[in-house]
């Protein structure tokens, strides 16, 4: 699952995002309702996180806004607070599910499961297509005009977030974040040399670019 988890509190962000992502799940992080709010309108997860209390907009207000602006993506609601009014509000906001702090990790991941099981099958987003290029990602398939291109892991992942956002750039931070869970610069030339890997891939034969790179920018998929 791609799930955006909204959280400030630092310390349990982050081992949320590290057991998650140890279940092999994609975990896009806001550390306040801003960041929440644009990535949840702007982004194609399976499921929210929103913990309640957030700075800036908080997670009811963030999950408010989102309803009414027509995502309905399945909302999980964090809280400390267990009152019974507590819980209604975020129920009345929009959210789907309720968890009160302390909780054990357990119960988080079954009852994220269960979201995930529960939304619209309509919904669920099984193939991506730009331009000639396919992407099946049940299958973990990629064809460039029907003809198969075989990627390492890491090679679809990095042409996975290209193609989820086909219509506009993605810089070096956000695919070192979203590929490689890196929330640092690892002073490295990863991102340039998985990409360089990918674009022999894709374009093997002499066939045209497919992925354009604007310096300062970053990269975006084009339709060919």
């Amino acid at each position: 699952m791609r799930i955006l988890l909204a959280e400030d509190d630092v310390e349990t962000a982050g081992y949320l995002a590290r057991g998650l992502g140890e279940l092999g799940h994609v975990v896009l992080f806001a550390g306040n309702g801003e960041d929440g709010l644009h990535l949840g309108a702007t982004e194609t997860v399976d499921v929210l996180v929103l913990d309640r209390m957030l700075p800036r907009i908080d997670g009811i207000s963030v999950l408010r806004r989102l309803r009414l602006a027509g995502v309905a993506t399945p909302a999980l609601i964090l809280t400390a607070l267990g009152r019974i009014e507590d819980r209604v509000a975020g129920l009345d906001a929009g959210a789907d599910d309720y968890l009160v702090k302390p909780f054990a990790f357990s119960e988080l991941v079954a009852r994220l499961n269960a979201l995930a099981r529960r939304a619209v099958p309509a919904q669920a987003v099984t193939r991506i297509d730009v331009g000639a290029v396919s992407m099946n990602l049940l299958t973990r398939e990629v064809t460039r005009s029907g003809v198969p291109v075989p990627l390492q892991p890491r090679e679809f992942r990095l042409l996975e977030e290209l193609m989820r956002n086909a219509d506009r750039f993605v810089t070096r931070t956000m695919l070192l974040e979203r590929v490689w869970d890196f929330h640092f610069d690892p002073q490295t030339k990863i991102v340039e040399t998985h990409m360089s890997r990918l674009r022999s891939k894709l374009n093997y034969g002499g066939l045209p670019d497919v992925i354009e790179t604007v310096r300062g920018s970053g990269y975006r998929m084009i339709e060919r």
